[in-house]
C-alpha cells in the first residue's frame, strides 16, 4: 500500500508538472496570438501607405482613373485577406486551445483519479492498522491465557508427577513385599513338606509297631 501511494504521489507530481507546463504553452499561444494580430495591423498599414502612395502615384499620372473604385477595390480585398487571416488564426487558436482543453481535463481527471485512489488506500491502511491492533491485542490475550494455561497444568503436571513417584514408590515397596512373602511361602512350603514326610515316617513307624 505504501508502495502504491508512492507511485501515486510521483503520478500526481508528473500530472501537475504537465497541467503546469500545459497552461505555460496556453500562455505562449496567446503570446503568439498577440504576436500575430501585431503584425497584422503593422502589415495592413504598411499596405495602406503603400494604397496610399499608389493613390499619388495614379493621381499624378492618371487624373481621369476612378480612384476611389479602386481603392475600394483594393481595401476589400485587403479587408478579407485580413478577416481571413483573423478567422484562421482564431481557429487555429480556439482549437489548439480546445486541444490543451482537453489535456488539461484528463490530467486533471487522473489527478482527481488519483487523489481519490490515495484517500481510499489511506482509508485501507487506517482499517488495516485498526485490524492489526485488534489482532495483536487478541494475540497478547490469547498469550496470557496460554502461559496461565501452562502454569496450571505445570502445576498440575508436577502434582500428577510426584504422585505417580509415590505409586511408583509404593508400588516398589509392594513387589520387595511380595518377594518376601512368596520367599516365606516357599520357605513354608518347604517345612509344610518336611513335616508331611516326618508325619507320613512316624505314621508308618507307628503302623508297623
Amino acid at each position: 500500500v505504501e508502495a502504491d501511494i508512492n507511485g501515486l504521489r510521483r503520478v500526481l507530481d508528473e500530472l501537475t508538472l504537465a497541467r503546469a507546463d500545459l497552461e505555460m504553452q496556453i500562455e505562449n499561444l496567446k503570446e503568439e496570438l498577440a504576436y500575430l494580430k501585431k503584425n497584422h495591423e503593422e502589415e495592413m498599414n504598411a499596405l495602406r501607405g503603400q494604397v496610399g502612395g499608389e493613390i499619388s502615384v495614379e493621381m499624378d499620372a492618371a487624373p481621369g482613373i476612378d480612384l476611389t473604385k479602386i481603392l475600394a477595390e483594393m481595401r476589400e480585398q485587403y479587408e478579407s485577406l485580413a478577416d481571413k487571416n483573423r478567422r484562421d488564426a482564431e481557429q487555429w487558436f480556439f482549437s489548439k486551445t480546445e486541444e490543451l482543453n482537453r489535456e488539461v481535463a484528463i490530467n486533471t481527471e487522473q489527478l482527481q483519479s488519483g487523489k481519490t485512489e490515495i484517500t481510499e488506500l489511506r482509508r485501507t491502511i487506517q482499517s488495516l492498522e485498526i485490524d492489526l491492533q485488534s489482532q495483536l491485542s487478541t494475540k497478547a490475550a490469547l498469550e496470557g491465557t496460554l502461559a496461565d494455561t501452562e502454569a496450571r497444568y505445570g502445576t498440575q503436571l508436577a502434582q500428577l508427577q510426584g504422585l505417580i513417584t509415590s505409586v511408583e514408590e509404593q508400588l516398589g515397596e509392594l513387589r520387595c513385599d511380595m518377594e518376601r512373602q512368596n520367599h516365606e511361602y516357599r520357605v513354608l512350603l518347604d517345612v509344610k513338606c518336611r513335616l508331611e514326610q516326618e508325619i507320613a515316617t512316624y505314621r508308618r513307624l507307628l503302623e508297623g509297631e
